[in-house]
């Protein structure tokens, strides 16, 4: 039985173009910039990763909530989507194990979902026309109204957004026995890099955006990692500051996703906002130096400037995209860091890029050895 409500809901894109359909979730209206998913599983994964902070999610995928939720199954402790824009949403859940359905979470967390919208035609026309910013609305559909909100939203570029999903506290996660500690800067973490990291023998402390790098080394840790998180990283000067900090110590250094960004930022190369990004499970990408092809998960709005990386000599392409050729992976050769445009750590998948962990123990593994 798919979810219908008699309630009309609408949403308004920035450039005037408007889309219609009946309202679920919390009663209320909704603002951020507008992205699409094609992953057709994994959508809690999704909806609580921090990097989608501050935008409108689309999922591809005709039926969503098929399999309800489940508690255990997060990557943050909150819904990060400011809004949900769905073709059909499922109540009755299949799942044997699940907590409860879609449609009730968004509600206790206050999101907005608009529904019975013809999400093919939504992301054709932003595929065309680019990402932008939108508003839905369940409890309003004066378009004029919505119009005059969605004038105060701003731009995706030149937002810094990470300070708004960082921890507040540090905090620890892992075996405290564990021989490996790794200072992880959390720029809007998902729990399951956590996981793989712990799962490899590693103890973690996990700091605040705001943290210094003479935080990090005080704790004494034999690798640092920057995590994902949201905005454009190019505003964020200070953490920029930080990660020179880092990956001149010596130890290695990872980074994913927006902490990839930050890397690149740090030895001078450029960033760009994407016309629409990458988003979904399904995304290809080539290793370089083994020539061979892994399935990737991915989110992001902002990639790196391949010109700049060409015209420095210390650094390295590890990964391309094979559907637009953008760079996916670099290593530094005069530094002991790398690191990856994608999610390795996906959940529920796919697992092609797991081994980018392994790769980083073998490199903590082998500073401490030549010490």
């Amino acid at each position: 039985m798919i979810y219908k409500v008699k309630n009309k809901a609408v949403l308004l894109l920035e450039d005037g173009t408007v889309f219609h359909g009946y309202s679920a979730g919390k009663s209320g209206y909704a603002t951020g910039e507008l992205c699409f998913n094609t992953g057709m599983t994994g959508y809690q994964e999704v909806f609580t990763d921090p990097s989608y902070y501050g935008q409108l999610m689309i999922t591809t995928n005709a039926h969503i909530g098929n399999y309800g939720i489940k508690e255990s199954e997060v990557e943050s402790n909150q819904i990060n989507i400011s809004g949900l824009i769905c073709k059909n949403l499922n109540t009755n859940f299949s799942r044997i194990s699940g907590d409860g359905n879609l449609n009730d979470h968004f509600t206790l967390n206050n999101k907005v979902i608009i529904t019975d919208v013809d999400t093919r035609a939504v992301v054709r026309h932003i595929r065309d026309k680019g990402a932008m910013n939108a508003i839905i609305s369940t409890s309003n559909i004066d378009v004029l109204e919505l119009a005059n909100i969605l004038n105060t939203v701003p731009s995706m570029q030149g937002l810094e957004l990470s300070s708004k999903v960082s921890t507040a506290e540090p905090y620890f996660f892992g075996n405290e026995k564990s021989k490996i500690k790794i200072a992880v800067l959390d720029l809007g973490i998902k729990t399951n890099i956590l996981r793989c990291l712990s799962e490899r023998g590693c103890f973690l402390k996990v700091f605040p955006i705001a943290s210094s790098y003479e935080e990090l080394n005080f704790w004494n840790p034999d690798g640092f990692f920057l995590s994902n998180g949201p905005g454009d990283p190019s505003v964020m000067k200070d953490v920029i500051k930080i990660a020179k900090d880092i990956t001149n110590d010596g130890r290695p250094v990872f980074g994913i996703c927006l902490g990839h960004q930050i890397l690149a930022l740090s030895e001078g190369v450029g960033t760009y906002k994407m016309h629409n990004g990458h988003r979904g499970i399904n995304h290809p990408v080539r290793n370089v130096l083994t020539g061979k092809s892994e399935v990737t998960s991915q989110n992001h709005g902002f990639g790196i400037s391949m010109d700049d990386v060409n015209k420095n000599n210390n650094i390295d392409i590890t990964h391309i995209n094979l559907n637009d050729d953008t760079i996916e992976g670099i290593s530094f050769n005069n530094k002991n860091c790398f690191s990856v445009q994608y999610h390795p750590e996906s959940s529920p998948g796919p697992h092609d890029s797991r081994y980018l962990f392994d790769e980083f123990i073998e490199r903590i593994n082998q500073f401490r050895n030549n010490e």
